[in-house]
Order: C-alpha cells, then sequence, then structure tokens
C-alpha cells in the first residue's frame, strides 16, 4: 500500500563516509551510471536486470523509475561520527551531509546512499546484515528521505559480505573455491552486489510499507532477501548459478558502462513470481 520509487529520474546523493581511494569510487559510481545508461552495452546489461524493478508498481499503478542519476557527493573524510557508527548515528552521519554538500531537499526523487569504507565498523554489520535500507527522521535529518548504507567489508568480513568473491573456512573442502572479481577488488565487487540489492529493495520498499513478505514490516523479506546467493540459472542450494568467466578467469554475469563487468544478485521478478536475472533465458 506505500509508493514506489516512481518520480523520475532516481536522484542519488552520494555520501562517502571514511578514506575512499578515487579508483574505488570510480567503479562503484559505473556501476551506478550502468543503471539507466542510454550507451550500447553487450547484453546481459545491469539495465536489463534493473529493467526487472520497474515492473514494480505502486497502487496508483506508477512503475519504479527507469531512470537512475547521481546528483550529488559528499566526502567525509575526517570520520565526523567516528569509526563505529549504529543504525541512528547513521542519521547523524546524513545531517552532516546534508549541511556540508548541501544536498537539496529533494522529496519527490532523492535517496541517500551511505558508503563506509574498510575501517569503519557499523551496528550488526557482518553479524547480522551487509547493508540495509530505511528513511531518515525529521528530527534526526530535518526531513523524510530514503535511504541505504552499504560497508566495505574486504577487511572485516569477506567471506560473509563479499561471497562468492571470499567463502566462509567450512565451505572451503566443500566445492569450489572463492571466485575471481570482475573489477580485481573482493571488497568493492562484493560491495557492489549488496548496493544493487539494497537499491532494488529501496526501489520496490522506500518507506517499508510497500512489496515485502510477511506480516511484519520491521522485519520484511524483500525482492532481494527472496533471492539470496542467486547469481544465473540453474542456482540453489549453495550453487550461485551459470555466471560467465572473462579471458583472465574473473567472474560475471552483467555488463556496465565503460567495459565495466558486474555480479550482481538477482531478484523477485513480480511477473514471473520468480528469481530473475537479464541473462535467465541464456
Amino acid at each position: 500500500m506505500g509508493p514506489v520509487l516512481s518520480s523520475s529520474p532516481i536522484n542519488i546523493y552520494l555520501i562517502w563516509y571514511g578514506n575512499w581511494p578515487n579508483s574505488h569510487k570510480q567503479i562503484i559510481k559505473q556501476f551506478l551510471l550502468s543503471i539507466s545508461s542510454t550507451t550500447k552495452t553487450p547484453a546481459p546489461s545491469v539495465s536489463d536486470w534493473w529493467h526487472t524493478l520497474t515492473l514494480y508498481t505502486d497502487q496508483t499503478g506508477a512503475n519504479v523509475s527507469k531512470t537512475v542519476l547521481i546528483a550529488g557527493e559528499h566526502s567525509d573524510v575526517k570520520y565526523t561520527h567516528g569509526n563505529s557508527l549504529t543504525r541512528l548515528s547513521m542519521q547523524q552521519v546524513i545531517s552532516t551531509a546534508v549541511k556540508s554538500a548541501p544536498f537539496p531537499v529533494d522529496h519527490k526523487n532523492g535517496i541517500f546512499l551511505v558508503l563506509t569504507s574498510k575501517d569503519v565498523t557499523v551496528q550488526d554489520f557482518c553479524r547480522a546484515v551487509c547493508g540495509f535500507h530505511y528513511f531518515t527522521f525529521p528530527s534526526m535529518v530535518g526531513y523524510t528521505m530514503p535511504y541505504a548504507w552499504i560497508g566495505n567489508s574486504a577487511k572485516q568480513c569477506p567471506e560473509v559480505c563479499a561471497y562468492p568473491f571470499a567463502i566462509p573456512g567450512y565451505m572451503a573442502g566443500g566445492g569450489p573455491g572463492a571466485l575471481l572479481p570482475p573489477n580485481g577488488d573482493v571488497g568493492i565487487d562484493g560491495m557492489i552486489s549488496v548496493i544493487a540489492h539494497e537499491l532494488a529493495e529501496l526501489a520496490s520498499n522506500p518507506l517499508v510499507n510497500a512489496w515485502y513478505a510477511g506480516e511484519d514490516p520491521t522485519a520484511p523479506t524483500e525482492i532481494g532477501d527472496l533471492c539470496e546467493g542467486l547469481y544465473g540459472s540453474g542456482g540453489g542450494g549453495g550453487y550461485i548459478g551459470q555466471v560467465a568467466k572473462d579471458k583472465g578467469g574473473r567472474t560475471f554475469n552483467m555488463n556496465g558502462i565503460r567495459g565495466r563487468r558486474f555480479l550482481l544478485q538477482w531478484i523477485w521478478s513480480p511477473i514471473l513470481q520468480a528469481c530473475t536475472g537479464p541473462n535467465a533465458m541464456d
């Protein structure tokens, strides 16, 4: 019964918290720009993957927007709120960025995307979550706007949050080993898959009252959760599915702009009533 992110474009306001090398920023931004790229990208593409998101509607019949833009950026290199954050202090991080950037009040189209560097710990990170989404509180930020947070797990828990580029020790002898990341960085490539997961859920359930399964909206199962660990056809039971490899043996399932490649988790299709991706029919 709630809204989806139907206003076009979806304006992403990026908040880089901590120490972020420009090379890492570029990979993540090129992924975000691949979502609604107008340049011809080989199939299967990131924009094909986002097409599944555009099938979700609100109660008025308005679809999730096809267009995603990076509308602004802020870097908090001073770790203004320390290197150990809670879910509540995440809103303080956003508030600081809003005042420092300054970001416009973009109620209709805007979302915040908070990305923490590998030396920042976050409440429940690794133990229970690799990222989460919610909305800002007027008492903290001044207004309500959807946001998502994703952490870089390279140092803290790659075997949890950068799977399948790193695998838990108990799996080491029970099947194929860790896969080579498409952009050569376990933390960043793992992070991009989590960013995709959270953006999909944020777009279809921005105020936690739209698309989710289960009776409790405070602990929902969303369209990314339903497809956890699935990246290609035939996946399930610990097998990620059929994915491609480049000449260097790096694993990917989708193409982006400027020759970038990514490994993104599949998402639940409201039409097929199943997990799917752009290479599902290959």
